[in-house]
């Protein structure tokens, strides 16, 4: 397309950065022009929590809503019983029912911080794939939905074709998983009429399959997008931090660490961040974007700010910046610091095992690393004794644990 979209949320996701491929442009333009489309995104609940890998798409159903278009957001109960093998060098651990069902339950209330459930005509609607894939005939899926599929054309594509490349095993449970996925879009279809299926580009060859199918059985012309697939500027993989994941479920990561990832934002990501992971307009990201030198940071304040704003409330984003603001420019704690509690047996062994019993480093080693490199600070004094011990009177109020410039806590002894 070299015109400027018909479609609102075309235009946005074009002028934002969202658009990395669509299996017909034009044509999916014309139909999200003529009225309400409603189109989907499939989450597998394989952990308690969705993380910042998962906003971006999350995002783009919040522009499709308020674009006047309907979300559908489907939780894979069923899916996530056999495991996306895209891009993975091994099969995923598989969960029990149990397990997904209390992922899905935790998962949930992610989405209403984004997207509208209600009544309206783009209200959002959330589904589980399993209410169809758990009563599945076998023998009557394989005759009736498994010869549209080419087993030569499924090893094709990049997600499976890089796997066997690498002379990794792929099982039969995982190979299905791209049929089950394609017949997701074709049941989303009878059911709800959607017309349009998102998701990371590493779904691209799911999502074709998808459209293959809902047009061989159902007749119908549906459509795939997909976005890109985000690294930091300095090759992170996007919702990766020192600490591991960043989740978006405040009881697996704090408000005020989660504001403080995207306050650590390199300063060359700044502008794009905004444009993906906020809502303001595209010409204040831009201007934000183009700072330099000190005034930079207050671009990533207001990028930490809107981000979690959207994620966590105003309110939370307004107390994790006057925690930062208390910790690095005043020395003091700030009220949404993290809280680490560590048991009564962990007090005078050592600071090294209360770093490891905290789970702010991973080993003993590492934290005589950290030390040796001078990386270590309680309640802003410099550490350089690995053998230092605390005592459980520096813990009764809360000890402030600083790991380099970026990572506080405050440890307190367990009741």
């Amino acid at each position: 397309m070299t015109q400027r979209p018909k479609s609102d949320f075309l235009h946005v996701m074009a002028e934002r950065g969202y658009l990395q491929d669509c299996t017909d442009l034009d044509a999916l333009d014309a139909r999200l022009a003529a009225g309400v489309v409603p189109a989907y995104i499939g989450y597998d609940a394989t952990a308690q929590s969705l993380h910042v890998g998962h906003l971006l798409n999350i995002m783009m159903l919040r522009w499709l809503q308020k674009t006047g278009h309907r979300p559908i957001t489907l939780m894979g109960g069923g899916t996530t019983k056999v495991g996306d093998p895209s891009f993975r060098s091994d099969e995923r651990p598989l969960l029990t029912a149990e397990q997904i069902g209390g992922n899905i339950a935790t998962i949930r209330g992610v989405f209403a911080k984004y997207l509208d459930y209600s009544d309206a005509p783009s209200g959002a609607i959330m589904l589980d794939n399993a209410e169809w894939l758990d009563s599945l005939n076998y023998l009557s899926f394989l005759r009736d939905i498994g010869r549209h599929f080419s087993v030569n054309r499924m090893l094709s594509f990049e997600s499976v074709k890089s796997r066997l490349d690498r002379e990794q095993p792929l099982s039969f449970l995982e190979f299905n998983y791209m049929i089950l996925q394609a017949y997701d879009f074709l049941e989303l279809f009878r059911r709800e009429g959607c017309l349009l299926q998102m998701g990371g580009s590493d779904q691209w060859g799911n999502i074709v399959n998808g459209i293959d199918l809902t047009r061989r059985v159902a007749g119908a012309e549906v459509f795939g997008l997909t976005s890109p697939l985000l690294t930091t500027s300095d090759g992170r993989k996007m919702g990766k931090s020192q600490g591991g994941a960043v989740w978006l479920n405040a009881d697996m990561l704090s408000p005020y660490e989660f504001w403080q990832f995207w306050r650590n934002t390199t300063d060359a990501d700044v502008g794009r961040f905004l444009k993906l992971y906020t809502e303001l307009p595209v010409d204040e990201c831009d201007r934000l974007g183009a700072l330099g030198g000190a005034e930079v940071n207050a671009a990533k304040v207001t990028l930490a700010n809107a981000v979690t704003t959207l994620c966590h409330g105003a309110e939370a984003a307004t107390q994790a910046e006057a925690t930062a603001r208390a910790v690095f420019a005043e020395g003091g704690v700030g009220d949404a610091l993290e809280v680490l509690t560590i048991p009564a047996e962990s007090v005078g062994t050592g600071i090294t095992h209360l770093l490891v019993a905290t789970g702010l480093v991973k080993s003993g080693k590492e934290a005589k690393r950290l030390i040796a490199e001078n990386g270590l600070r309680l309640d802003n004094a410099l550490v350089s004794d690995p053998n230092a011990v605390v005592t459980a009177d520096a813990l009764a109020g809360g000890l402030k644990v600083s790991i380099g410039k970026k990572r506080h806590a405050l440890v307190r002894l367990a009741e």
